[in-house]
């Protein structure tokens, strides 16, 4: 079966994201961010941690969720759909402006495990120099780090794109002192034409950054968040190689290799994923990073009928 999936980016459902290679979903008594109660196959041993994902997702959040879209999809339809897009943009960015966390990491160690356990480099050995990604996310995104990057051009400050490949989507012509590349085949990362330098790695085997403190203004993850297995250990990392205030931007959309991201990024929903990745920098460095935020970048409405992949971003700043 594995082969079959080998190499191959699939879109996943943006309201609710699962993969049906093994029935790998977490097990609980409750439902998962957007109100689908899930059951079968349990991953955590068939019940939920207290403080996990049942506490986690509450009802209260399911009916706020609820009364907003439900609040504002009669008038997008009267307005020809214009205002679904805004509203789709305020409840994601709701979802870690009010979170409240459990006292600890709301995982298992079962909940990052993938269908494929083969060891990364059996599968990345082969280059692929595609996009994973539509036209119109691509823009997105290029939009997004256009908004948030340091100027162009300034020779003292560093950048590193994280599991990098051939392409990073940064803004054409964008320059500055070091661009670093951190991937796991070195021919895509030879062809990436605006890194200053680059580094093969596999973040899942070793998760240490091999970086000295303090080293970069901005690290970006491009649609691969959804493959590390060790992310506490991850971005710990990245706290400590980016310098006071740096910044971290992980985005990432509903496509992805099923066979190789972790078993509860596919089965939840977009908005879940918002959880888990602003649960990577909560508890990664406790006090260590600003509060995450969460921020839908697409272009269009992606949740009725939009041509373009949805893209998301998970964002924090490391803290003096």
């Amino acid at each position: 079966m594995i082969s079959s999936f080998q190499g191959t980016s699939l879109r996943l459902p943006a309201q609710h994201c699962f993969c049906s290679l093994g029935g790998r979903v977490p097990r609980s008594g409750g439902r998962i961010g957007g109100g689908r109660r899930v059951t079968g196959g349990g991953l955590a041993g068939g019940q939920c941690r207290a403080g996990g994902l049942q506490s986690w997702f509450t009802e209260d959040r399911r009916l706020m969720l609820k009364s907003i879209v439900v609040g504002i999809v009669g008038a997008s339809f009267m307005r020809g759909g214009t205002a679904l897009a805004a509203v789709n943009r305020q409840a994601y960015a709701e979802v870690l402006e009010k979170v409240e966390w459990p006292a600890e990491f709301p995982f298992s160690k079962d909940d990052f495990r993938r269908y494929d356990e083969q060891p990364d480099a059996f599968f990345y050995n082969q280059p692929r120099l595609v996009t994973h990604i539509d036209n119109g996310a691509i823009t997105a995104i290029r939009q997004y780090y256009e908004k948030v990057f340091p100027p162009s051009g300034r020779d003292d400050v560093a950048l590193l794109d994280m599991c990098s490949s051939w392409i990073s989507h940064y803004p054409k012509e964008y320059t500055v002192g070091k661009i670093t590349g951190l991937g796991m085949n070195k021919d895509e990362l030879s062809q990436n034409p605006i890194l200053t330098d680059y580094d093969v790695k596999d973040l899942n085997e070793d998760p240490t950054l091999p970086y000295p403190d303090n080293t970069y203004d901005v690290i970006t993850n491009a649609v691969s968040v959804d493959y590390l297995s060790k992310p506490l250990e991850v971005f710990k990392e990245m706290h400590r190689v980016l310098k006071p205030g740096g910044k971290a931007i992980m985005s990432f959309s509903n496509r992805c290799f099923p066979t190789k991201a972790i078993a509860v990024w596919t089965a939840t929903n977009d908005m879940d994923h918002a959880y888990i990745v602003g649960a990577y920098f909560h508890y990664s460095v406790p006090g260590g990073w600003t509060k995450p935020e969460s921020i839908e970048i697409s272009l269009g409405n992606v949740r009725f009928g939009s041509p373009t992949d949805p893209m998301y971003v998970v964002t924090a700043k490391k803290l003096a």
